[in-house]
């Protein structure tokens, strides 16, 4: 049975409702305020790893972190990151006689640090397979 033409009208008018309509947040009294698309996805995907048991840490880009929080943040000793530190390749400054950074610095610095190693690890396997030296699976060994 063929849909009808004013049917047709009204379910293209609610589609247009519905692709125009912006997520709302609703207030235990009953308030409503709309939410950009950007906070909406972001909500999304909290839930979402919420619901998949992952741990979820929410800061402010301009989060200060000790030498003590932003090698845990690392995975690095202390000793290390102060010497980073000391090599400026993070950026900070001295709060007192204690040396501070930013979050956004430390995340910088990580995502470099990790791109590197993807690199290095990339060019490693590129080496090896040029070299005909990997023959894939597991070598064999000798007895």
């Amino acid at each position: 049975m063929p849909i009808l033409e004013k049917d047709q009208t009204e379910i293209l008018e609610i589609y247009q409702k519905v692709r125009q309509s912006r997520a709302k947040l609703v207030g235990p009294d009953g308030k409503t305020q709309n939410l950009p698309d950007s906070v909406y996805s972001f909500l999304c995907q909290l839930l979402a790893d919420l619901s998949a048991k992952k741990t979820v840490t929410i800061f402010h880009r301009d989060s200060q972190f000790s030498t003590i929080e932003a090698s845990r943040l690392l995975g690095i000793s202390r000793g290390h990151l102060c010497d980073l530190l000391d090599r400026n390749e993070i950026p900070f400054f001295m709060v007192g006689t204690h040396r501070r950074m930013y979050l956004r610095d430390v995340l910088q610095y990580k995502a470099r640090r990790d791109a590197n190693r993807r690199k290095v690890i990339s060019d490693l396997a590129l080496a090896e397979k040029t070299d005909e030296t990997y023959e894939g699976g597991i070598p064999a060994v000798e007895e």
